[in-house]
Order: structure tokens, then C-alpha cells, then sequence
């Protein structure tokens, strides 16, 4: 072995499947030898030497891309892995590498419920996923409130098809586009839940969108099974029960290396005012045959028997338990930058007409 030679370990469990494990030795910029390992299967069994054969030799810097390519090309033909794939095998090498994360590679933050502007929220998600890419605070899960009525658009829907501007008008919606794509939110005081969880993208490193959704939110599934409701995952990035969905999610990968999810759930919506103000809505709650004007959308509340403020209480208390997480508050510093891009972007009407 060489005198400069570092051994290196990384882990991955493929969501719904196996464990893939690699035991790296890592020398003069590569990969010198290659242990992958796991409760995975794999036939033959000298398929095993391909994968390690394939890894040996690689630049420690090797993109999840290449490292699987790298491992596909590598197997011999009729090899067969069962419970993982190439893109496993990538993630746990590049875990190994110190390239990609996980939870407990991280100290998460909890930043609890605290009535603000719709605007200052959106800006929020910006500024927070661009310090912690920065290094300057820990991976955060934000819980949102807020007190006026508002709706909030996906960065690429059409401004026009989505929103009926008489009504917003009428029932005093305020109107603001995100950063990140995915649909329209109706959200009135109390009627929804909504969180935000900003990280670096490490976390989610060779993952593809539809994978990495219920990556994120397995924590949620949890604290969702502890209030009574058995909810899933409906590719791409809807969350339901059996009863039909009670959310969504969205996500917006920055540049500088953060990755924004968000998700927000239905706990108490006015069906009518919601069909009046979204156009799109319309549409949406007609196939569910809701005809009466004085219906509700109340998935969590209905099905859950719990406040509100319960439901919050038992989320941060999973993501505590699950990832060793700790409550903090929004400081001053933050919130100050928040408000200025609020009114420097988000409040605009250039950036809430980019896509008329």
C-alpha cells in the first residue's frame, strides 16, 4: 500500500431496497482498491469482482455519473443485480469519496412556525438555501406561517392561466411567484402546512428528482403515521392517501450548490374560494365531484382529529428524534435579508410576470 494511502467508507440504502457499502482504498488522486459489499444480491457471484474492477483506477473526483457508467459498462453480460443498481453503487462511492452526504453527515436545524408575509416566506426559501450552500448556518427545516390570504405560484406557470385576477382581487389574495417549479397553492390563514427544508445538495448527490422526493420526506411519512394517516408517495411529487392527495412538493436546485424542498399540505382549504381564484383549481376539485359551494379540503384535519399546531408539534418532533435536530430561531440578520430581497424580487411585477 502506498504511504499515502487512505482508507475510506461510505454507505448507501437504496430507498425500498438494499444496502450497498464501499470500502475504498484511495491513493495519488484515485482509487486503488475497491470493496463493494452489502445485503444486495448479485449473479454471479464473480460479478462482484467486475463492480470492484470497475471502481479501481478512478479519479477520486469521478462524477456519479461516471462512476456508474464506470460500473454498467464494467459487469460482464447476463450479470444481474438485484435490490441495487449502478447508481447505488455510485452513491455509496461517492459517500465514500466525501462527495455525497447523509442526514447524519450533517447538524440540522429547526426553525418553528412564525407568522410572516407571504413575501418575506418566498424569500426566505432563497436566502436560507444560499447560506447553507455557503457554509454559513446548518441544513434547516423551516415551518411556515402566516396571516393573509395568499396564493403562490410555481417559478414557470403562466401568471394569466393560473390565477383569475378579478377574484384574487375580490377576496383580497395576494398574488407571488416562487423559486421553485410545480403548482399553484392556495393558502389562507391556518388552511394549510407548509414546510421548507434547505440543504446542501450533497444530500440527494447522483439522485434523481423522482428519487430524491421521498428521500426527503420519508421523516414526514413518519410523523404523518403518528398523527393516523397512512400517507405515500404518487410519482412525481404528490403526496396522498387512500382518500386521494393531500399534497405536494417542489424543488429548486440553486448553483452555488443548495437544494430548496418544499411541500405544502391541505389541512382546512375552502374548496370554493380556492375554484374562484385558481383557474386551474377548477378543474382539479370538479373531478373530485365537489359540487357544494361550502365544501372544504381538509385531508389532515379530517383525517388526523388534530389541531394544527399538533401536527407541527409531532413533525419537528420526528425530524428531532430521526436526525438529531435542534430547535432555533430565525435571526435578525436573516429575516433583514429576507425583507430586502422580498421587495427587491419577490413583490416585483417583473419577476411575478416572468412568465405572463
Amino acid at each position: 500500500m502506498s504511504s499515502n494511502a487512505q482508507a475510506q467508507h461510505g454507505e448507501y440504502k437504496v430507498v425500498g431496497g438494499k444496502l450497498v457499502v464501499a470500502d475504498l482504498i484511495v491513493a495519488d488522486g484515485s482509487i486503488a482498491e475497491a470493496n463493494i459489499n452489502g445485503d444486495f444480491f448479485l449473479e454471479p457471484d464473480e460479478a462482484l469482482d467486475d463492480l470492484n474492477a470497475a471502481l479501481t483506477g478512478l479519479p477520486v473526483d469521478a462524477g456519479h455519473g461516471t462512476i456508474r457508467d464506470a460500473v454498467v459498462h464494467g459487469l460482464r453480460d447476463g450479470a444481474e443485480m438485484i435490490g441495487f443498481d449502478a447508481a447505488a453503487v455510485a452513491t455509496a462511492v461517492r459517500r465514500a469519496l466525501g462527495h455525497a452526504s447523509t442526514w447524519g453527515d450533517h447538524e440540522w436545524e429547526i426553525l418553528p412556525p412564525r407568522d410572516l408575509p407571504i413575501a418575506t416566506n418566498v424569500a426566505l426559501d432563497e436566502v436560507i438555501t444560499r447560506d447553507v450552500a455557503a457554509g454559513r448556518r446548518r441544513p434547516t427545516l423551516r415551518l411556515w406561517d402566516w396571516s393573509e390570504r395568499a396564493v403562490v405560484i410555481g417559478s414557470f406557470q403562466s401568471l394569466q392561466n393560473e390565477v383569475d385576477a378579478d377574484a384574487a382581487a375580490a377576496h383580497d389574495v395576494t398574488v407571488m411567484r416562487r423559486i421553485s417549479g410545480g403548482g399553484a397553492m392556495f393558502m389562507e390563514a391556518g388552511n394549510c402546512i407548509t414546510y421548507s427544508l434547505c440543504v446542501p445538495v450533497s444530500l440527494v448527490d447522483g439522485m434523481s428528482f423522482a428519487d430524491s422526493y421521498p428521500f426527503l420526506d420519508a421523516w414526514v411519512m413518519e410523523a404523518l403515521a403518528e398523527v393516523g394517516i397512512d400517507a405515500h408517495y404518487k410519482p412525481l411529487n404528490d403526496i396522498a392517501t387512500a382518500h386521494g392527495k393531500i399534497g405536494g412538493a417542489a424543488q429548486k436546485r440553486l448553483a452555488n450548490g443548495g437544494l430548496l424542498h418544499h411541500v405544502t399540505m391541505s389541512y382546512d382549504i375552502d374548496a370554493d374560494k380556492m375554484m374562484q381564484v385558481l383557474r386551474i383549481g377548477r378543474e382539479k376539485i370538479s373531478d373530485k365531484g365537489i359540487a357544494s359551494a361550502k365544501k372544504r379540503v381538509d385531508p389532515l384535519k379530517r383525517q388526523a382529529g388534530r389541531s394544527r399546531a399538533d401536527i407541527f408539534e409531532v413533525m419537528m418532533g420526528v425530524f428531532e428524534k430521526r436526525y438529531g435536530a435542534r430547535r432555533g430561531e430565525l435571526d435578525a440578520d436573516t429575516l433583514a435579508r429576507a425583507e430586502a430581497l422580498a421587495q427587491e424580487k419577490f413583490l416585483t411585477e417583473e419577476w411575478l410576470q416572468r412568465v405572463p
